[in-house]
């Protein structure tokens, strides 16, 4: 059943067919990308409580986890089978010889993977950075293109989500490595032969990160790849409100694909409803192709110049939130990747975001986000599941 409302068309949940037809076409359709994704920012350890629904200062214990979210994208995309990339910076705790060995062990590694992600980013020399990097390239993401800092140390962050529902953040990093990562350290090549640049707001925030940021999205764009944007909003980390607002918009206008959430909305918007179509069309800027807003275990919205509509969530027992978000991402660009004109055709795009929402949803039964981050065949379980 269709419907027209505001010059878009909209479809209700029966667009997707019957439960065996989706599931039937999610699984031949989404096959494994050769197409790369490169994902620009930062990387850090996450410290999780080990019991839900407690502020930090109440609990008892924490368990680390390699997080930060273009890192988790580049995980998630690798592991559901497609090919990505990651830049950014550590700290460095070894000797030069000893991390040039490691340089041409990886390289040699990503040469003979079928299956690469590759990551651009910078992390300290200290023993968070070597973990990180190790987990990057267990993952099957390239690590090749990671820098490690020789003074500041990789990037901490306690997270946790409390009983009345708010996340509360709790970082160090001042300066942490990833905030130091130069133009002069991008990798050039990688950028160029991407499919998919995708990126964050984090690195946004301070110098030099930030002129390397816009460098690197200037090489993307000039060699015409698609530039995906999710915004992180950690106002905490900003001089302040005015400042996140100002930068995260300082460069909206330059993406192809862009996800929010409704907090963000809202945030954007200087307190507007962020479930009113005319507020979220606000942020639709001429040059977008899709725009999407994810709205938890309720699924997500989708917006681009000639249809919207809505996609439902998939019920879980959510556990722990963190990293739902870039796992739904690492679901949406593992597809996008292998093809880019997806968001022209409603029922294909509908498909691969059911494919996204179940990704999200798996990820919120486990503790963490890098270690959540699901395979293809798990998601598709689910979806199977419940779709029967």
């Amino acid at each position: 059943m269709k419907s027209v409302m505001m010059g878009f068309e909209i479809c209700d949940s029966g667009f997707l067919g019957t439960s065996q037809d989706i599931f039937s076409e999610i699984d031949a359709k989404l096959k494994l990308s050769s197409s790369l994704v490169v994902c620009f920012g930062e990387i850090l350890i996450d410290f999780v409580p080990t019991v839900s629904g407690v502020s930090l200062a109440e609990a008892p214990a924490f368990k680390k986890a390699p997080g930060g979210a273009p890192a988790n994208v580049a995980v998630g995309i690798a592991r559901l089978g497609g090919s990505s990339a990651f830049i950014g910076k550590v700290q460095n705790c070894l000797p030069t010889r000893f991390l040039s060995l490691c340089a041409n062990f990886v390289a040699e590694v990503c040469l003979c993977a079928e299956l690469i992600s590759s990551v651009l980013c910078q992390v300290g020399k200290d023993e968070f950075g070597f973990m990180l990097a190790n987990i990057l390239k267990e993952n099957n993401v390239d690590n090749s293109s990671m820098r490690f800092d020789d003074g500041a140390r990789t990037a901490l962050a306690f997270v946790t989500l409390r009983a009345d529902g708010e996340r509360e953040f709790l970082f160090f990093r001042n300066p942490s490595a990833d905030m130091l990562l130069e133009e002069s350290e991008l990798d050039v090549n990688l950028i160029e032969k991407a499919a998919v640049f995708h990126y964050g707001s984090i690195s946004l925030i301070e110098e030099p990160c930030r002129s390397a940021h816009l460098a690197a999205l200037k090489i993307a764009k000039k060699s015409g790849t698609f530039l995906s944007y999710d915004p992180n909003l950690r106002v905490a980390l900003w001089p302040s409100e005015e400042h996140a607002r100002q930068g995260i918009m300082s460069i909206w206008d330059q993406a192809d694909l862009i996800k929010v959430s409704e907090d963000k909305i809202a945030f954007l918007t200087k307190g507007e409803d962020p479930y009113d179509d005319d507020v979220v069309l606000k942020l639709f800027h001429p040059n977008l192709k899709l725009l999407i807003v994810t709205e938890g275990s309720e699924g997500c919205r989708y917006y681009t110049k000639n249809f919207k509509g809505k996609v439902a969530g998939l019920k879980v027992e959510a556990i722990d939130a963190t990293g739902a978000g870039d796992a739904f991402v690492g679901g949406l660009l593992s597809n996008l990747a292998s093809d880019l004109t997806l968001f022209q055709d409603e029922k294909r795009l509908r498909q691969v975001l059911l494919f996204a929402n179940a990704c999200g949803a798996v990820t919120v039964t486990q503790r963490g986000a890098i270690p959540a981050l699901p395979t293809r065949d798990t998601v598709l379980q689910l979806i199977q599941q419940s779709s029967a």
